[in-house]
């Protein structure tokens, strides 16, 4: 039986974390709605004359497709999906704070982004969803909830941070088995440098990633109790664990481990280095696995990608869930409409889910439904880790600060590991005194 990490519901973070955006309570008056069980609508009623939108990333935006053509046919229904350009998060955010709500949207669903968008005000309550229940076992508890109250209904298998790394140059270079450790995963990336191999591949000129690395690192501290130290002050980002592991990060970039073009390279080039075989390994999430979709088929992906999740210790995931994993059902004020966004919900996870999966050639989160044999073995891998995995900065800390900004200044040379802390642990207070966390 498979267990899952569950992320404390008491988690909160900022309530906007996009530069300038007003109060997100605006779009309803300001004031939360007391909760109460809503009904669920049969799947199959009747939605004709009904219009319904779902906002989505523009990694996210061709999703709903295989659902959205179903229920359609099903009920009558008009379902639109609009793409809002990325940074999606702020995007989000900053409509939301004008009252500008859609029926749905896809959302991280971590207790600090559903606080993000002051869920008991903004969001309908998803208690007693008919598709709970359906969930593979320890997935419904896994996210999606804040304060005992269930906001997000998960669609996909929750992101893990660890290393996808090239199976053919592995051979290549006589290695057998996936590294057991931390110590072992840097060992081979030195035995790789050695016989001319580059052995791992950053994109620092599009940051976001940076962080991972850090992170990974930190997977058997989070699970002692870390990001619980740091959320009361007991533990600083400036403090020997986390400024240890951006050290350690400096130093493997220091010692030449990295591509050349680390300062430069981005997403795409990180996927394109990776089939080549001209880097061994990167450390990534889900999404990274979509741009390798995007670049090969299963036959390809399966000859020459795998993937193993890493911490000190051991093979422990880091996970955490992002947009495209998850939907929130908005309170629009609309009794009817608010109706048939939670049919669509229970559609999208009921009888529409066989397809979905289908469609995408994703994980099913439900035992009935099973998945399709076209996923590639590398994702199986990843959804595998979950049962081990602990959660992330973004999924158990009160705020989630710029690390990933300051680590890649630090790799530009502008910066130092210890000022790239004392940033980050910075701006974490700042934010965590914005919400009245004591301790800070």
């Amino acid at each position: 039986m498979k267990r899952y990490l569950t992320i404390t519901t008491a988690v909160v973070a900022v309530g906007l974390l996009a530069t300038g955006c007003s109060d997100p309570t605006a779009g309803t008056g300001g004031e939360a709605p007391e909760a109460g069980a809503a009904e669920w609508p049969a799947q199959d009623t009747d939605l004709t004359g009904t219009k319904l939108t779902i906002w989505a990333a523009q990694n996210s935006n061709t999703a709903p497709d295989a659902v959205v053509a179903g229920f359609e046919e099903l009920t009558g229904a008009e379902v639109e999906v609009v793409t809002i350009p990325d940074p999606y998060e702020q995007g989000v955010q900053t409509k939301v704070a004008t009252g500008d709500l859609p029926d749905l949207a896809f959302w991280q669903p971590t207790g600090s982004m559903l606080t993000a968008l002051n869920a008991p005000t903004n969001l309908q309550p998803l208690d007693g969803a008919p598709f709970v229940d359906a969930y593979t076992d320890g997935l419904a508890d896994m996210t999606g909830v804040l304060d005992d109250t269930r906001y997000a209904a998960l669609v996909t298998s929750p992101a893990v941070e660890g290393v996808y790394y090239n199976k053919e140059v592995f051979a290549e270079h006589g290695i057998t088995e996936p590294p057991a450790d931390w110590d072992a995963f840097v060992e081979t990336a030195r035995t790789l440098k050695s016989d001319g191999q580059t052995p791992f591949f950053e994109m620092a000129g599009d940051r976001w990633a940076t962080q991972w690395w850090v992170q990974v690192q930190l997977a058997d501290a989070a699970r002692d109790g870390l990001w619980d130290r740091v959320n009361t002050g007991e533990e600083k980002f400036t403090d020997p664990e986390i400024l240890g592991a951006i050290e350690t990060y400096q130093g493997l970039i220091d010692e030449g481990l990295f591509n050349e073009d680390i300062k430069t390279a981005t997403f795409e080039d990180q996927a394109d280095a990776l089939l080549a075989g001209d880097a061994a390994m990167a450390v990534q999430v889900n999404s990274f696995f979509g741009q390798l979709q995007a670049k090969a088929d299963q036959a390809e992906l399966d000859e020459k990608i795998g993937f193993f999740p890493i911490s000190p210790t051991g093979n422990v995931g880091t996970f955490i869930p992002d947009q495209s994993n998850a939907l929130v059902a908005f309170r629009t004020g609309d009794a009817d409409r608010e109706a048939a966004a939670r049919q669509l919900l229970a559609y999208w996870l009921g009888d529409g889910y066989a397809d979905f999966v289908a469609d995408r050639d994703t994980i099913s989160l439900q035992d009935s439904v099973p998945t399709p044999d076209t996923v590639p073995q590398a994702l199986l891998d990843v959804h595998a880790s979950l049962g081990e995995s602990v959660g992330s900065m973004q999924a158990l800390a009160v705020a989630n600060p710029d690390l990933y900004i300051y680590l890649a200044d630090m790799i530009q040379g502008a910066t130092t590991p210890e000022q790239v802390a004392q940033q980050t642990q910075d701006q974490f207070a700042q934010l965590a005194r914005a919400q009245g966390i004591e301790g800070f």
